[in-house]
């Protein structure tokens, strides 16, 4: 192993002496340097040559493989097509949500981590989507379906996999553990060794996978190094902060945790350090960050306080709490940053908001979404009792009033949401269904009997082509504009998700950021009025602050003048002032 850097060979062996042991630490060392080597041999590590560090080019697509589908064609050969042909240049990068075959939660529940998903296409096609777009693929490495292989070794006794999970006795004391579901922890199964209860954090269909066992961390270290092998350049660590288990604990966010996430980082770092980690914990804000460890964590990690913190910003009015939360966000280490983000494939996380919006206004936000046709979905607390974890609904009419008339009003309101999260520091993720302004799919909840199917509508894709023409069309309108502001955001380094970022003191109801360039050559002044009422900026004194000449609008695209002393803002409007 002496090919291999010497300063990180000895933090993964510190690393595996933290997780194993030292009695074992060299042997599995000296096993980690042969899968590594395996690998570099003979392609090296060539996708350093084409990975690139982020700027404000960057923005993510999140979508499923089969979101868009044609009769007779491969959902993974429409979707390329979809996105050259209206995001090229716009979109650069693209998460293709898990595409291997699974048993249960539209992919999340894997049943073989090495194949494509026949029904979506190959490997081949998965490839062609890596040459256009930056890559993310999800690692889903806290459980494993039932139906896979390694399940079935283990309920017919067989090894390795007969070691790779954890049982329980029913009756042990499992009160302490922090689950974000309310189904059973513990599942019922059987084997030559008789009746074996196993652990399922997020249902019976979805084993944990016990990371005590070393033989399991090299399983996901393969498999880690054959998704970048096959294109990936960003990989998603899926519900990472259940990974490491212990009785008598929360069993969420161990000291283990991040031992391994550190550890994938520095195997990342011999094999393809330009490769980036992101981390997927919908906990509240001060647990999440913690994924950047001291810069030597992820790369980068969801906000995940910001859509719920966004939304009840625009349903209330007041932007309180959204301004307090942003000025009190620190920068990330270096060479990292935050993947901001307002809808995924998942509900609107709740307890991200703990700690920064009070309870009864929780509960009201709740409420709300759920007079607008959204679910709520439950966990079971330390306490056993029930409380929201997340809020089913399309992001659109998480903001439509369903009493409301005025179009206008509501695409203005929805586009004010999505302009926020553009103008914060970090990478936006857009959901394909927030590019879309998706309603909610009520059809989809009834098919699967699921409440996160709302948000999950699958588009004939001569459908969508057809709305996308029509300029009238509520699907046209919201992509069209949305896509123009992902374009102008592309083309200003103050944007750059390593430019300075200050929260502007402005009156309640609007939201203002200043954004710098990381050379300090441009600056911009996003302002948004996050209320249904008409206010007041006071143009001339934000201004004078600032030692610059012109300063020109660029979502509207005016040139406005300092001298001026105010300007009324439209509700939900947003500016982009750059000087």
């Amino acid at each position: 192993m002496e090919y291999l850097p010497s300063d990180i060979m000895k933090r993964l062996r510190t690393r595996l002496e933290h997780l194993y042991g030292e009695d074992i630490a060299a042997r599995l060392l000296e096993r980690l340097g042969l899968l590594v080597g395996r690998y570099m041999m003979p392609d090296g590590v060539a996708c350093d040559e084409t990975c690139s560090s982020w700027d404000q080019r960057d923005s993510l697509l999140i979508t499923y493989g089969d979101m868009l589908t044609v009769d007779g064609e491969k959902p993974l050969v429409t979707l390329h097509r979809f996105l050259n042909t209206y995001l090229r240049n716009v979109i650069h990068g693209v998460h293709i949500l898990p595409f291997y075959p699974y048993s249960s939660d539209d992919g999340f529940s894997v049943i073989d981590y090495r194949k494509v998903d026949e029904s979506l296409g190959d490997w081949g096609h998965i490839a062609a989507i890596g040459q256009d777009f930056r890559l993310m693929v999800d690692l889903v490495l806290n459980h494993v379906s039932s139906e896979s292989e390694w399940f079935r070794q283990y309920q017919n006794g067989i090894a390795p996999a007969r070691g790779y999970f954890i049982s329980l006795d029913p009756e042990t004391d499992i009160g302490s553990v922090t689950r974000p579901r309310t189904s059973p922890l513990l599942t019922l199964t059987q084997t030559p060794r008789g009746e074996r209860w196993v652990w399922t954090t997020f249902s019976a269909d979805q084993i944990d996978l016990d990371f005590s066992n070393q033989d399991v961390l090299f399983e996901f270290l393969d498999i880690l190094l054959f998704y970048v092998r096959q294109g990936a350049r960003i990989i998603r660590l899926d519900a990472i902060a259940y990974l490491w288990k212990q009785l008598g604990t929360s069993c969420v966010n161990l000291p283990e945790t991040h031992e391994i996430v550190k550890l994938l980082r520095d195997v990342l770092d011999l094999y393809a350090s330009r490769v980036l980690l992101l981390t997927e914990t919908n906990l509240p804000h001060e647990e999440n960050i913690s994924y950047f460890g001291q810069g030597d964590e992820a790369q980068m990690v969801y906000q995940f306080s910001l859509p719920p913190l966004l939304l009840h910003a625009l349903l209330t009015g007041t932007t309180r709490y959204l301004s307090e939360w942003a000025a009190g966000m620190q920068p990330p280490p270096a060479g990292c940053t935050y993947l901001n983000f307002t809808a995924s494939h998942d509900g609107i996380g709740v307890r991200p908001l703990e700690g920064l919006v009070p309870d009864a206004e929780i509960r009201a936000l709740v409420e709300a979404v759920q007079r607008r046709g959204g679910h709520v979905s439950s966990r079971t607390d330390a306490e056993g009792r029930e409380s929201p974890y997340e809020l089913n609904i399309t992001y659109f009419d998480a903001l439509s009033d369903p009493y409301e008339q005025d179009t206008d009003q509501q695409i203005a309101r929805f586009l004010c949401s999505q302009t926020v999260m553009l103008s914060l520091r970090g990478i936006p993720a857009i959901y394909f269904h927030s590019l879309t302004g998706s309603r909610n799919d009520y059809e989809g909840v009834a098919r699967s009997g699921h409440a996160r199917s709302i948000n999950r509508r699958r588009w004939n894709a001569r459908e969508l082509a057809t709305a996308l023409n029509d300029p009238a069309s509520h699907t046209s309108r919201v992509f069209h504009e949305y896509v123009r502001r992902i374009k102008i955001r592309s083309e200003h380094p103050a944007f750059h998700p390593d430019g300075l970022q200050h929260i502007l003191d402005l009156e309640d109801g609007l939201f203002g950021i200043e954004r710098r360039a990381p050379g300090g050559q441009e600056i911009i002044l996003a302002i948004s009025n996050m209320s249904d009422k008409p206010r007041v900026l006071p143009l001339q004194s934000l201004l004078s602050g600032y030692d610059a000449g012109s300063w020109f609008e660029l979502i509207d695209r005016g040139e406005v003048y300092a001298a001026q002393e105010s300007m009324e803002l439209e509700p939900y409007a947003s500016y982009w002032f750059c000087a």
